[in-house]
């Protein structure tokens, strides 16, 4: 059964269009990761999903329930963290909890059994002002809010955004116990490296899907050679590589470029004409979702 079904949805701020006729599902207990970069339309989709817009076009299900006939029993039932952090600055970390389970009209201690994994690790600072609390305290009470009533479907929108690289694995490993309690997890983020702790990912562009499938399944339809070069100067080698012979595309990827060649391109041809550079190096890699992404933004 799916948790989540979208058909046909779209949805413009006047001339801008943020979602363009998309559709696909998530189904129950999956940890589904939504990527894309800053402007693809990911927070529209999420602000649609909990009911806080209306669609232009199309339609979507939470349960079985439809996200405008039934948006009050859909708020009942989903957990949502925003982008932006937006819990009670001026409350305490405990206030803040306390709010959350009476606006939906449960007691801290009939969930807390599901919150105490993330909730104990800032339950020590929990008379602190919200607003005072570091990046990854800040995340780990957001989630517990957004927790307490035993949602059903969990949206989390770039949660890991603004936090440091302990605090972002901390919080996938969270995800992971969350989603053995049975509870439906859809994730958005801009870091790809963050797409292969989902069970499926949708890459997304300009309001538009690009791809559905298993991180393995995505990486799996990149179907050209694909190099790593590297050399001193990486700024000359980038602008070299891109007009030689047998090379579809050049990019920086962090220490290396990422050299996509079609049939024609020859190794040893590339490598005799930049041996002349120092410390130049190229060796045949295995593609990323990355580089998924990038090759199919250019389409």
């Amino acid at each position: 059964m799916n948790a989540i079904e979208i058909h046909n949805l779209s949805k413009s701020y006047g001339k801008v269009q943020a979602l363009k006729n998309i559709s696909f599902e998530v189904q129950q207990g999956e940890l589904f990761g939504l990527i894309g970069p800053d402007g693809a339309g990911k927070s529209t989709l999420f602000r649609l999903l909990t009911t806080l817009l209306n669609p232009d076009e199309g339609s979507a299900k939470i349960d079985g329930l439809d996200m405008v006939k039934d948006y009050r029993l859909i708020r009942s039932r989903v957990g949502y963290m925003p982008g932006r952090f937006s819990l009670y600055p001026d409350l305490s970390v405990e206030e803040n909890l306390q709010f959350f389970a009476a606006l939906f009209g449960v007691k801290i201690e009939d969930s807390y059994d599901l919150i105490a994994p993330i909730y104990s690790q800032i339950e020590p600072f929990r008379t602190r002002k919200a607003g005072k609390l570091s990046g990854g305290m800040k995340q780990k009470l957001a989630l517990s809010c957004a927790l307490i009533h035993r949602p059903s479907v969990l949206f989390l929108d770039e949660p890991t955004t603004g936090v440091d690289a302990v605090s972002r694995n901390e919080f996938w490993d969270m995800l992971a116990t969350l989603k053995t309690q049975g509870i439906t997890i859809f994730v958005s983020t801009p870091y790809m490296d963050e797409a292969s702790r989902c069970d499926r990912i949708a890459l997304c562009n300009e309001g538009s899907i690009l791809s559905i499938d298993t991180p393995q399944g995505i990486v799996q339809h990149f179907d050209a050679p694909i190099y790593g070069i590297r050399a001193n100067n990486m700024l000359a080698l980038l602008e070299s590589a891109r007009n030689a012979q047998g090379v579809i595309d050049c990019y920086p990827s962090g220490e290396w470029h990422h050299l996509v060649a079609n049939t024609n391109f020859d190794v040893s041809k590339f490598e005799s004409e930049f041996n002349h550079m120092d410390d130049f190096i190229i060796k045949s890699i295995e593609p990323t979702i990355e580089d998924v992404f990038i090759k199919l933004m250019k389409r």
